[in-house]
């Protein structure tokens, strides 16, 4: 079962960070198909958020295929989404571990490491577009 956790300093709202914690469990292994999530109670108990914002999440999930709510018993993994597999997901977590550490060593605080990766992450669409 996954456990989920919220960054205060993150870019991205509550209910986004358990959608993309969700999307890293599938694409790791971590969560399979068949698999239930926490319930909602159980994740408004751990964070202490807002119900909603739970729901919001799960909802998106569905949205995308990747969950189904089933009424009285619990959210349920459906697929994995499209992406690498979960060894070469592995190496690659690796690899952004090191860099991340690095990053830290030089001196580079959390935020300050988010908004370069999302720097990156746009330069390099833009390059993709053009």
């Amino acid at each position: 079962m996954i456990t989920f956790h919220l960054t205060a300093h993150s870019n991205l709202p509550p209910y986004l960070q358990i959608v993309e914690q969700v999307r890293q469990a599938l694409l790791a292994g971590v969560l399979r198909p068949g698999d239930r999530l926490p319930t909602v109670k159980e994740v408004v108990g751990s964070l202490a958020i807002n119900p909603n914002t739970v729901l919001k999440a799960y909802r998106d999930l569905e949205r995308e295929g990747l969950v189904e709510g089933r009424q009285g018993v619990g959210t349920f993994v459906t697929r994995r989404p499209d992406g690498p597999s979960p060894s070469d997901q592995a190496a690659l977590r690796r690899a952004l571990a090191t860099w991340v550490a690095k990053a830290q060593r030089a001196g580079l605080a959390d935020g300050d490491i988010e908004s370069m990766v999302r720097s990156v992450l746009v330069s390099t669409a833009d390059e993709g577009v053009a």
